[in-house]
């Protein structure tokens, strides 16, 4: 039976979902204002291993992620610049092309690192009035008050608050450096910020001088646009109900986001939110926090553009915890590749057809359902390759304990699933060779080759295999 930490009790516990053999999961999604780099889809890969985990344990399960696709305001205060605007200006394209395009860039790192996303991706913006209805029903029922900048959440309305962070309230109200402006309590948060007021925008105007926003709505308290938190209680409770099993996210949202999420949603329900929260540990580099100003900031991409395989990235995250912070380095990752590639050829001398071995796939079972013990079942397939059994049974074996991990062994991992957006550029310079233009077929080649394959023209057309390192 899988046993799981759960941050709601701070212990590990044996997982046992409402409903039979069947999960309800949410799983907060990327804001796509800007690149998912390796430490955020860390937490993905993460997820995946979750979900593999609980079919072995014969769960079906209804996962369901938001795509957080509006603005909201950069810092946890309410304050701040509005995300998808910040986004807009960097990158010289409107919210919506912002949103579009870093929705395909966080899809096309899922397919490189073979993370199946749930069918249902829901995007935020296209359940604005579940949102409005939610801070509706939350200002009926007294949980609300309205200042000259929004409709807030009353923390002091709802008791168990901190009882999920387990932050000290007076602590929190010492360390406070932020100005508190209407708010009734330091803890409160935003439920829908209004656009403007006395002729200006709150989170986007400079010296006085009103700024269109690109994304706000009408709403009963004015136009604007909804906070942060409210979209996730809205989303989950719409595809989930008000009460489920599972609820993911990275340790970054315990005191605020999933605080506030909770708070909000056991205000209108009366009822417990979710049964377990499963939290996913930093990543740094070289032993310092990713950032750009550093030049450590990374993205699938970038490893794929140095030659290395995406798969020995995912091989890189099972080997630390999940609860367990992990530091990268392009050293650590080449020792995954080069484990990988072990693992791959021993393999490659395996021959016939065998039946699984119950004893291993025991063992195997028992590190996964470990708290998800990655680094043990790891250490278990080596156990595996050096042990007496038959190569044929080996094989079996190992084949489906890879259904967990998603190394793509059986079709030998040498064959990474091609991301949308080099199947688009494989199209463009197919138009290119058919239409002559050589020079542009070329400079697309190279752009392929940025994301790790190469193509090879052939009498039948293009053929597209893994760039070597």
């Amino acid at each position: 039976m899988l046993r799981i930490y759960n941050t709601l009790s701070r212990s590990v516990e044996e997982f046992r979902s409402i409903v039979p053999h069947f999960v309800g999961m949410y799983s907060c999604g990327p804001t796509v204002y800007d690149f998912q780099h390796i430490g955020h889809m860390r937490r993905y890969v993460g997820d995946d291993i979750l979900i593999r985990a609980l079919r072995f344990n014969d769960f079906n399960i209804h996962h369901v992620m938001n795509i957080t696709d509006v603005g909201h305001l950069v810092s946890d205060n309410d304050t701040g610049e509005d995300k998808m605007d910040k986004g807009a200006k960097k990158f010289g394209l409107s919210v919506w092309e912002i949103a579009k395009k870093f929705e395909e860039q966080f899809k096309d790192s899922c397919e490189l690192l073979n993370v199946a996303l749930p069918k249902e991706l829901m995007h935020a913006t296209d359940y604005i009035p579940e949102q409005i209805d939610l801070v509706k029903r939350l200002e009926d029922k007294g949980f609300t008050y309205k200042t000259e900048d929004g409709i807030y959440f009353d923390t002091s309305k709802f008791p168990k608050y901190f009882d999920f962070s387990h932050q000290n309230p007076d602590e929190l109200k010492a360390g406070i450096r932020v100005e508190m402006g209407e708010k009734k309590n330091v803890s409160d948060f935003a439920l829908w910020k209004f656009s403007f007021s006395s002729g200006r925008s709150f989170d986007s105007a400079q010296d006085g001088i009103a700024s269109q926003r690109q994304m706000e709505w009408n709403s009963p308290w004015g136009k604007g646009f909804p906070g942060w938190h409210i979209e996730c209680s809205a989303m989950s409770m719409k595809a989930l109900g008000n009460h489920f099993d599972i609820h993911t996210g990275g340790i970054d949202h315990i005191n605020i986001h999933h605080t506030n999420e909770i708070a909000q949603s056991e205000a209108v329900t009366s009822k417990k939110f979710a049964n377990y929260w499963i939290h996913h540990a930093f990543l740094t580099v070289d032993g310092q926090k990713m950032s750009k100003s550093l030049g450590n900031f990374y993205t699938v991409e970038d490893v794929v553009e140095k030659g290395f395989d995406p798969i020995a990235l995912r091989y890189l995250y099972l080997q630390t915890h999940y609860r367990q912070e992990m530091n990268f380095t392009w050293e650590s990752l080449e020792g995954a590749q080069n484990a990988l590639e072990r693992l791959r050829n021993i393999i490659e001398g395996w021959e016939g057809e065998g039946e699984e071995d119950p004893k291993t796939l025991q063992i195997f079972m028992d590190s996964v359902n470990d708290d998800l013990n990655m680094p043990q079942a790891l250490a278990v397939i080596w156990d595996l390759t050096r042990s007496d059994l038959p190569d044929n049974v080996k094989k079996a074996t190992l084949f489906r304990m890879d259904e967990l991990m998603g190394l793509n062994l059986a079709s030998g991992g040498r064959q990474p699933v091609i991301p949308e957006v080099v199947q688009q550029l494989l199209k463009d310079r197919e138009i290119a060779r058919n239409s002559k233009d050589f020079a542009t077929s070329d400079n697309l080649r190279l752009e392929i080759l940025k994301f790790g394959f190469d193509v090879i023209d052939t009498p039948l057309g293009q053929k597209v295999k893994s760039a070597s390192k």
